[in-house]
């Protein structure tokens, strides 16, 4: 059992955060305020190990952190949630940095020669960041199995030690070893988050969000 801090309140969070649960760990899901009307639902039918609070309660009571804000808004929500918090423990990051302003489809905020990986990695140098599970929706990523056939997911960051922990909750999720690929340091973070726009209007095309992707070849690159 282990303790995370999740961050993020909407669909993705309060997935993460009921899967943890299920899977016997301690969580503690953040909200910019204290008391947050879906924070306090989630938590009380969530069980007794749930708890919720501000974003820095969330971060200093995690072992791991998950950050599941809103991608343009998630370097504001890290910063109330405090960098002593967030030292030396993985925090991953599952955000899209998707800028809406425009309307739909929406752009990239950090885009071609940055991420948001890279850019909370940069704004919390103490933090062993790591981008995964952004490719794929809510239900996909604590429940690969409700796909046909076993598809692939990304880890990206600078740590290999928090790469592999995270690995290790992938497999907890029930992704496959074979099919979790690490593609490198942080920077590789910008293919996985430049993917979105595929990602949209695959899910429009389809119909569905409930896809993902595999790699097929005689030299995939190496499983974590």
């Amino acid at each position: 059992m282990a303790r995370y801090g999740v961050l993020g309140t909407g669909t993705v969070g309060r997935t993460i955060a009921t899967k943890l649960i299920e899977l016997g760990h301690e969580v503690w899901m953040g909200s910019r305020q204290a008391g947050g009307e879906k924070a306090t639902e989630w938590a009380a039918e969530a069980g007794e190990r749930a708890s919720e609070g501000d974003f820095a309660a969330a971060a200093e009571f995690g072992e791991v952190v998950v950050n599941a804000t809103a991608g343009t808004a998630s370097l504001a929500a890290l910063e109330q949630a405090g960098p002593p918090n967030l030292a030396g423990k993985v925090l991953l990051d599952i955000a899209n940095p998707l800028d809406f302003s425009g309307g739909m489809p929406p752009t990239l905020g950090f885009v071609n020669d940055t991420s948001l990986g890279e850019e909370i990695q940069t704004a919390l140098p103490d933090a062993r960041v790591v981008k995964a599970l952004n490719t794929v929706n809510a239900s996909v990523m604590v429940d690969p199995s409700q796909l046909a056939e076993p598809t692939d997911v990304f880890v990206c960051g600078n740590d290999d030690l928090a790469k592999e922990e995270v690995a290790l909750l992938l497999a907890e999720f029930g992704w496959e070893r074979d099919r979790i690929r690490d593609l490198g340091d942080i920077a590789s973070a910008r293919g996985p988050e430049m993917y979105l726009p595929l990602w949209l209007r695959t899910m429009n095309a389809t119909g569905t969000p409930a896809f993902n992707v595999r790699i097929v070849g005689e030299q995939g690159s190496d499983p974590l």
